[in-house]
């Protein structure tokens, strides 16, 4: 296929990629949801099973917000300055997943839960350091009318990804793997995790050696400014700047992004919890309906990732006979009654249904925000600024880590097993607030 150039935000001209390319430069974000994946469906029940109490469990997960608000901009600027022989933002991908690989890895051969809660601390910082700078690639390499299309193939793989890392302890236990380590996680969880420590390098490495990277366009300028922000100082010099000068739109998205991501956080923390309680009926996390809850949580998972990837490649379709708009509070709804719906379900088979809106919510969390916040970024601060985006994300993740435990406890006591299911619900509704806050978002490009 002929390369089609086009105009790029007032810069050089740059070629329209095809679909392989478009491919190619998304398939490490297979690897790294790979490794979320894991994550966010089993470490509830990792730390269950190293003897935490469900209220004790958000302040737990407080190092994924963590380290995403402080990873994520410093990488953001860092790739920003950076130019090597194997590009821009390669680099990060390269080094944070082989961090990443390594946590994940020992992750289930955790003894006690604070060795847990530390590898989850190694293994956020790295997928971060991996994950922050797909955001700009995608900006830096697409011309602004393939950027819904270049975020759907990111929604694509981020789905497949999810898919198998949810479905691999349920289909480890369909294959006869039973027992648990000598701390008391499942063997299911452990295999999956170690099997997934090499899928995710594998997938990065693919993309840093399938697809290049465009140089500076003013090289020149590059280095100067460079220059000018070296350094820690310079780094610091470079965010409060740049956090004092955010475009309108990206004030519009914070709002949207505050509420879907507190609803987001609520289900991965409480719905392995609420299916293994209130679905299988377990009564300690110590019984085999916790551990089937825990194994049939990685389906319910697997069903909305794979609502995802089938949804991902619609999205641009719809988007561009609608709005961008238009399909971002629409998905919102469907997750948001997804997740309320967990109120009036008792059957495993029906609470997948629920997991059909979570997916189509999905698919347009990971791609509609970056498509409508790439038109209004400066293409030479692309990094910081998504890394600076990501803040709309973790704050209301650390908020919930800090602070949802000790509401939980207060309202159902100490250890209540019927918590979770009404947390979730809860999820739901911070959902639905943000499919109304859309409405005030400018998307002048979409």
């Amino acid at each position: 296929m002929a390369a089609v150039t086009i105009q790029q935000d007032g810069g050089k001209a740059k070629p329209k990629l095809s679909f392989w390319q478009l491919w190619n430069m998304n398939f490490g974000f297979f690897g790294i949801q790979f490794g979320w994946g894991l994550q966010l469906a089993n470490m509830s029940s990792i730390y269950a099973q190293l003897k935490a109490n469900p209220d004790e469990i958000p302040i737990l997960w407080l190092a994924g917000p963590m380290t995403g608000l402080l990873i994520q901009p410093l990488i953001g600027s860092m790739s920003d300055r950076t130019w090597t022989k194997f590009g821009r933002r390669r680099p990060y991908f390269l080094v944070g997943s082989i961090l990443a690989s390594i946590g994940l890895f020992l992750m289930p051969d955790s003894q006690v839960l604070w060795m847990a809660a530390t590898l989850l601390w190694v293994l956020d910082a790295s997928i971060n350091v991996s994950m922050e700078p797909f955001r700009a690639f995608v900006a830096d390499k697409l011309d602004i009318s393939q950027r819904t299309a270049g975020f759907a193939m990111q929604s694509f793989f981020i789905g497949l990804g999810q898919t198998f890392a949810n479905l691999l302890p349920f289909i480890f236990s369909k294959m006869g793997v039973i027992g648990t380590t000598e701390s008391g996680i499942s063997l299911t969880t452990k295999y999956a995790f170690q099997l997934g420590a090499i899928i995710f390098l594998i997938s990065v490495l693919y993309t840093c050696f399938t697809t290049n990277e465009y140089p500076p366009e003013d090289m020149e300028a590059f280095k100067k400014e460079k220059e000018d922000n070296k350094g820690i100082v310079g780094y610091f010099r470079e965010l409060i700047g740049s956090v004092g000068s955010i475009p309108k739109t990206m004030k519009q998205l914070a709002v949207v992004q505050m509420f879907t991501w507190l609803g987001l956080f609520c289900m991965w923390i409480f719905f392995g919890l609420m299916t293994s309680y209130h679905i299988f009926g377990a009564t300690s996390a110590d019984s085999p309906e916790f551990r089937a809850g825990g194994e049939w949580n990685g389906v319910n998972f697997a069903t909305y990732s794979v609502v995802c990837f089938l949804v991902a490649f619609m999205i641009p379709v719809i988007a561009k006979k609608t709005s961008r708009k238009f399909v971002h509070t629409v998905a919102l709804i469907c997750g948001g009654i997804g997740l309320i719906s967990v109120l009036f379900i008792t059957n495993q088979y029906v609470l997948l249904l629920s997991m059909v809106g979570v997916g189509i919510a999905w698919a347009s969390i990971l791609s509609m925000p970056y498509a409508i916040l790439s038109g209004a970024l400066p293409p030479n601060k692309m990094g910081v600024y998504m890394g600076i985006f990501n803040f709309f994300i973790v704050i209301p993740e650390i908020l919930a880590s800090l602070f949802l435990g000790k509401i939980v406890q207060s309202i159902f006591g100490e250890g209540s097993i019927e918590a979770p299911m009404y947390v979730v619900a809860a999820g739901g509704v911070s959902l639905l607030i943000a499919a109304f806050c859309v409405r005030f978002v400018d998307d002048n490009n979409g």
